[in-house]
């Protein structure tokens, strides 16, 4: 239970999850760069190729009016003169009548050329022009063309290497997989274990003819009941609890109230660890709110508890306190509940879940109550430092950015979250973590109240394997395989008119689902970058 100050910054424990993990980072930053770039190619050809065809319009139009503007001024020369060809200088010399006549007529003969020439020249200059035009858009669009093309082929070895990514993450993962079930065997064994021990220690006392007697009978040790003896502790005998002789053996006596806590305890065990707050059950629990569920009057806070409960030496601790952990620098950041000399009962956000657990030992532990002895005026306690992480019931906790998803929790790697941690959503196998299930739940039947329905759901928690062959199938998109918000159990995809923007289930969800805490982040929304109208994030 002892807090590392490391901070997890990737998915697996494993290195080869963390080194292919940021392989398969690289590849997807790099997929979607080209993606970006593939599309402006892909504008880039649509446009020149609408150049291409512009100047070989304006081409095939400078060339019609070549002709035209030729023919124009050859029928008009002849309607002018005479059918019998182009006028000379020679032909007017010919058929003046007169001075008078040669000279007007040298006159309109140079306009009629004059005029000829420009417009020729003119029609040929825009001709040449629109040529020129079509060539170099043939050009640019064949320039596009290949730009397109070496994309497209950077493109597909990119993928190609998310596909290797993608199969030999499918070997790792195996051996995750063996350790998480390997871990959950040997807790459930534990678990068993500490129940029989206990239920053992119950048998003693009734085969003694011992009931447990209320807690106020044992505050005192001078005032006990009779058959009963104090039970030495280091300052002195010990308050809250007391010990018999039977056959020559000592047998602790524990308070009627402690007994049925430790008994609602581990009928908690294996129950589903939920972070932050409503973890009091009985669904699921975060530390704190498990010792509140036990002993009624606890405040909610681990701290809070340490700071009002009454407090005994660690040396003294018997089934049923409470010892608070550490470090100081992070604050009263968990509470356990003693079983034994060893062990303790937590709802551990390490091993997410209800467990048992070894007791801490030197720094980790802050101090001890005991809840039967009542409460005190609220005392200082330990309180996490300025820059120092934020500690929470074993694990760390990542604060949520705005309007975002809660990310990593627990100890079990994303995707590999066993289903003894997560809640079912009732139908299908869809599971969420529990406060995430809880959450959706309610939000499912408002939204029924208003369209007649409950919501519907095409995914919910993802395992590492489908987030691997998401991932080979569509890289640009799925997330890498150990990042994604569905394998934490903390994101759902949904249906039913809610998978497209403008629907009257998309603009209800939008309006309500952030007083269930879910949010379809901003990535995925209008003009967003991917626009995923049916995913959502707790």
């Amino acid at each position: 239970m002892v807090p590392s100050p490391a901070v997890p910054d990737t998915a697996f424990a494993v290195p080869a999850f963390a080194r292919l993990q940021e392989t398969a980072t690289q590849v997807q930053r790099e997929l979607t760069e080209l993606a970006g770039q593939v599309e402006t190619a892909e504008r880039a050809v649509g446009e020149a190729a609408g150049r291409v065809r512009a100047a070989s319009a304006e081409r095939e139009a400078a060339a019609r009016v070549v002709a035209a503007q030729q023919a124009e001024v050859d029928a008009f020369t002849r309607s002018v003169f005479t059918a019998r060809g182009r006028p000379g200088t020679f032909q007017l010399l010919l058929t003046a009548t007169g001075r008078k006549d040669l000279l007007g007529g040298n006159t309109l003969l140079g306009n009629l050329r004059a005029d000829q020439d420009a417009r020729l020249a003119q029609a040929l200059r825009r001709h040449r022009a629109a040529v020129a035009a079509e060539q170099e858009a043939t050009r640019l669009e064949q320039e596009a063309a290949r730009r397109r093309g070496e994309l497209e082929r950077r493109t597909a070895d990119a993928v190609n290497r998310a596909d290797a990514v993608a199969a030999e993450l499918r070997g790792p993962v195996a051996e995750a997989n063996a350790a998480v079930v390997a871990q959950q065997q040997a807790q459930r064994d534990r678990n068993g274990r500490t129940s029989v021990n206990w239920q053992s220690y119950l048998d003693r006392l009734a085969a003694a003819g011992i009931t447990p007697p209320p807690a106020s009978a044992l505050r005192d040790p001078a005032r006990l009941p009779a058959g009963l003896a104090p039970l030495p502790g280091t300052g002195g005998a010990q308050r809250g609890v007391a010990q018999a002789t039977v056959d020559g053996q000592r047998i602790l006596v524990l308070p009627k109230e402690t007994v049925e806590a430790v008994g609602r305890g581990l009928g908690a065990l294996g129950k589903p660890y939920v972070p932050r707050d409503g973890g009091a059950g009985p669904v699921a629990y975060s530390c704190d709110g498990l010792m509140k569920s036990l002993y009624a009057g606890l405040p909610d806070s681990a701290g809070e508890q340490m700071a009002t409960a009454a407090p005994v030496p660690v040396a003294d601790v018997q089934p049923g306190d409470l010892v608070f952990l550490g470090p100081a620098r992070y604050g009263v950041q968990s509470v356990g509940m003693v079983l034994d000399g060893r062990t303790m009962l937590a709802a551990d956000g390490r091993l997410a879940g209800v467990v048992v657990t070894d007791l801490p030992a030197g720094d980790t532990l802050l101090g001890a109550a005991r809840p039967t002895l009542g409460t005190r005026e609220a005392a200082e306690v330990p309180r996490r430092a300025d820059g120092e992480l934020v500690w929470r019931c074993g694990g760390i906790e990542l604060p949520a950015p705005e309007g975002g998803p809660s990310g990593p929790w627990g100890g079990f790697p994303n995707g590999l979250i066993p289903a003894s941690a997560l809640c079912s959503l009732g139908f299908g196998s869809h599971a969420l973590r529990c406060d995430a299930a809880q959450a959706f739940l309610a939000m499912s039947e408002a939204f029924a109240a208003s369209f007649g329905r409950p919501l519907c759901l095409t995914d919910s928690y993802r395992t590492f394997a489908s987030q691997v062959d998401l991932y080979r199938r569509k890289p640009t998109l799925a997330a890498v395989p150990g990042t994604s918000n569905h394998g934490w159990g903390l994101a759902v995809d949904l249906c039913g008119g809610a998978e497209s923007f403008g629907t009257p289930e998309y603009a209800w969800l939008a309006a309500n689902a952030g007083r269930f805490g879910w949010t379809n982040p901003p990535w995925a929304r209008p003009g967003g970058g991917r626009e995923e109208p049916w995913h959502w994030e707790f």
